[in-house]
């Protein structure tokens, strides 16, 4: 069965460059356009097996989607990676201690990408 990855960013060349090369690999995607979105979404989506979020975006930054699903419980141990432009380390803190289990910097290739995706989807 296809593992579930929800994607959120504010770029709609970024979602659709990630749900391509997903896709490409046998993953469903969900897509939202900022965290705010996203939180709506979760309470009504089945079985998402990873979540992959920027951190800079409107209404709701990443960071703060990352608090606000790891409140849930059907989200507190679902593997959420922070992709990012950001490549600071407090950033970075600030990210492992909301609950981001990895990170990944912009620009990635698609190979690093899957490398990182198989590794916490899996």
């Amino acid at each position: 069965m296809a593992k579930k990855i929800l994607i959120i960013d504010d770029s709609a060349a970024i979602r659709q460059s990630i749900t391509y090369i997903l896709n490409q690999e046998g993953y469903e995607t969900t897509e939202a356009k900022d965290g705010q979105e996203a939180i709506d979404m979760l309470p009504t989506l089945d079985g998402i097996d990873l979540i992959i979020t920027d951190v800079n975006m409107p209404n709701l930054d990443g960071i703060s989607f990352i608090r606000k699903a790891r409140e849930l419980a059907k989200y507190r141990f679902t593997p959420i990676l922070v992709l990012t432009t950001e490549s600071q380390g407090t950033k970075m803190n600030e990210g492992k201690e909301a609950g981001a289990t990895g990170w990944i910097v912009k620009p990635f290739s698609a190979d690093k990408l899957l490398g990182i995706v198989r590794k916490v989807a899996e």
